[in-house]
């Protein structure tokens, strides 16, 4: 049978089965005279103490990651046998038992007294095979079942007696190859290693209680005649593990003693290690969870003061050519940030590695108090990644014991984790920014692209073109048309001041303001004029709004505008190209008269093919690889040759130039244009 492949339910089944099937047979067959009985009931006991042997190895597998829990458990288990053992030797008469003269309730209780032994034992022996194991590099199974095949041995051996009294020499030559191999194995006690200072001191004190407990319930095993009596009588077998067990039990006891003895002088320097590793470990597992740099300066500098013994530690980083203190651990802020200067501008130079000071006493200054503070040494770690010092680690101690190689090491391991550190709060930082910038723009996208009029208007004298290029950081360009009645279009082309959302709430508002004074004041000077009173309560110091406001009289066949800063219009007339910049400054620059003033408005009366051309600066502004504008000429040349097509065909010329000319750079701002054509030829209904 693979036990492999049992799983540990059944494993547990099987033993309960075994244990059943014992507790009957020892009913039934009160007396174990006849050779076959006592055979089959020393099977049944082997597969017993087999079954259970194999459950608890799976269960203390699974259950117990310390082997100073396993010595606890087997100290407890240790005073639970003598307990028993000795209240065997007390209630029960060596006479008695071996005349069979005890009563039904007596026997039953020897039988449950041996059914507890059997258990206590094979756990503890279960626990000194996890502990052979633990901690051990190179496999040990051999020596471990090795020992177990002679422990089989001198259980079955005790057989031979059975037919033979004198035919007593195989079960003490397995029995003593057996207490050889286990001195072998309980040499295996490499796990004490790995205890801290505090748990080998407790172990040492542990380890005599098991010696004296297991030589005692030896002795009693040995000695005491009803002892005896009862588990050899129930079972030969049984009483040799049992008197192996005690025996393995004390030698291993005796060589945890003395291996713990050895070990404790170096207990505290092994303890300091593992702190340091452990640390360290902890450390890496931060750098990668935690994104606040502070949460984190924390850490460093208390492991710091920790692991390398000192009684302070502070950590200082690189900002703005400075050195800004992130962290302290005992030390008062004002008095690490004086210190710190004090250090930087003596020692700053010589810091290359880490860097100890022995003695030192420094002299601050606290707003008007002088204030002196004694250090018994100091060491000084430099962050720095990829050559670039990014900070300083730094750790003092009072008494006059100066830092040593080990210390100086841990406290530059801690500095390159805080260097690293630094740098990743940093990365994350740039990029949880970036991502809120990213976020930021979708929606001033969203804003801008919802703002602007999803359908362009129709009209039979005049054809319009629009286009909208909106750039990766999205600025502030809005166009819109207000059908004002059956005569007139009102129409606005703007340029907020600043990109992303912000700029994109602005022109929200700005759309809402145009959209209400449009039916309301019907001269582009006027509603400008109004406009920019509204946007008072809006706009702050740093915006403002460029725009041109005009409004096309279909039956006067005429275009007025007024230009609030915005970029000139371009007008193409019989074959003339006119550059149209009437006076007037940005909505947002002044709230006073002079902004009322300085606006003038401009008429047009239409003729058939005029070409007027509103755009934002973001097509004369387009530039190259060799950051050269796109300009006005190439712009006014492109109206010039494709003044006889339609506007959406010079629109597509021009963003095809545009594109052209700016294909190696990426757009900076936003592209808008709104390109009208005036077709007199086309006359009103109803005109004659």
């Amino acid at each position: 049978m693979n036990f492999y492949k049992i799983t540990r339910t059944r494993k547990l089944e099987y033993t309960i089965l075994f244990s059943i099937l014992l507790f009957l047979f020892d009913v039934i067959f009160s007396s174990h005279d006849s050779i076959i009985i006592h055979i089959a009931h020393e099977i049944i006991v082997f597969l017993v103490i087999t079954s259970l042997y194999i459950y608890l190895k799976d269960f203390l597998a699974i259950r117990t990651n310390s082997p100073f829990t396993l010595v606890v458990n087997s100290l407890i288990l240790a005073a639970l046998i003598f307990f028993i053992l000795t209240l065997t030797n007390t209630f029960f008469n060596y006479s008695e038992i071996n005349s069979n003269k005890i009563s039904f309730p007596g026997s039953f209780s020897l039988l449950l007294i041996i059914f507890i032994l059997i258990g206590a034992a094979t756990f503890i022996f279960s626990g000194f095979r996890e502990l052979f194991y633990f901690r051990q590099k190179k496999n040990l199974q051999m020596y471990f079942n090795t020992m177990l095949v002679f422990l089989a041995l001198a259980y079955f051996s005790n057989l031979l007696i059975k037919f033979d009294d004198t035919f007593d020499y195989p079960k003490d030559a397995f029995f003593v190859v057996s207490i050889i191999l286990i001195s072998i194995n309980s040499l295996r006690v490499a796990w004490i290693a790995f205890l801290s200072k505090k748990q080998k001191i407790y172990l040492l004190i542990i380890s005599i209680i098991l010696t004296t407990l297991f030589g005692v319930n030896f002795g009693l095993l040995i000695d005491s005649n009803a002892v005896k009596s009862v588990i050899y009588n129930f079972s030969p077998g049984l009483f040799s593990i049992f008197i192996l067990t005690m025996i393995y039990g004390m030698i291993y006891s005796s060589v945890i003693f003395f291996t713990t003895l050895f070990h404790l002088p170096t207990a505290e320097e092994f303890d300091r290690k593992a702190e340091e590793v452990s640390s360290l470990f902890d450390l890496t597992k931060l750098i990668t969870q935690v994104f606040d740099l502070s949460e984190l300066a924390d850490t460093i500098t208390a492991l710091t003061t920790k692991v390398c013994n000192s009684d302070f530690a502070w950590l200082v980083t690189a900002k703005n050519e400075k050195f800004v203190l992130n962290s302290v651990n005992n030390i008062e802020y004002n008095d690490a940030e004086k210190v710190t200067e004090f250090l930087l501008d003596e020692y700053s130079y010589d810091i290359v590695n880490v860097l100890t000071i022995k003695k030192s006493t420094i002299k601050i200054r606290d707003k008007d108090e002088s204030k002196t503070l004694s250090f018994g040494a100091i060491a000084i770690a430099p962050l720095r990644v990829h050559g670039k010092l990014n900070g300083y680690l730094f750790t003092a101690r009072k008494h006059e014991y100066n830092f040593d190689e080990e210390d100086i090491k841990a406290v530059g391991a801690f500095a390159d984790y805080a260097s690293v550190a630094v740098e990743n709060a940093k990365h994350i930082k740039e990029s949880l920014e970036k991502e809120r910038l990213e976020k930021e723009l979708d929606v001033a996208r969203e804003i801008q692209y919802k703002i602007l009029p999803r359908k362009i208007p129709n009209f039979k004298n005049l054809t319009i073109s629009t286009v909208f290029v909106p750039a990766f950081e999205v600025g502030g360009d809005y166009y819109d048309f207000f059908e004002l009645n059956d005569d007139c279009l009102g129409f606005v082309v703007a340029d907020v001041s600043g990109k992303g959302i912000s700029a994109a709430f602005i022109m929200s508002e700005l759309k809402g303001i145009f959209e209400s004074l449009a039916n309301i004041i019907v001269t582009p000077k006027k509603l400008l004029t109004k406009a920019n009173e509204l946007l008072k309560n809006t706009l702050d110091k740093k915006n403002f709004v460029t725009a041109i406001y005009g409004i096309i009289d279909f039956k006067k066949e005429q275009l007025k505008f007024a230009r609030a800063g915005h970029t000139p219009v371009l007008y193409f007339s019989e074959n003339k190209l006119t550059k149209l910049k009437p006076q007037g400054i940005g909505l947002g620059l002044d709230y006073g008269h002079s902004f009322e003033n300085t606006l003038s408005e401009v008429t047009i009366e239409l003729k058939d093919n005029d070409i007027i051309t509103f755009y934002s600066d973001g097509i004369p502004e387009a530039k190259n690889s060799k950051l050269e504008d796109f300009g006005y000429d190439r712009f006014v040349e492109i109206l010039r040759e494709n003044c006889n097509e339609s506007p959406d065909y010079i629109s597509s010329e021009l963003m095809k130039q545009i594109s052209m000319f700016s294909k190696d750079k990426s757009q900076h701002d936003d592209i808008t244009l709104v390109l009208f054509k005036w077709k007199s030829n086309n006359k009103l209904n109803g005109d004659s």
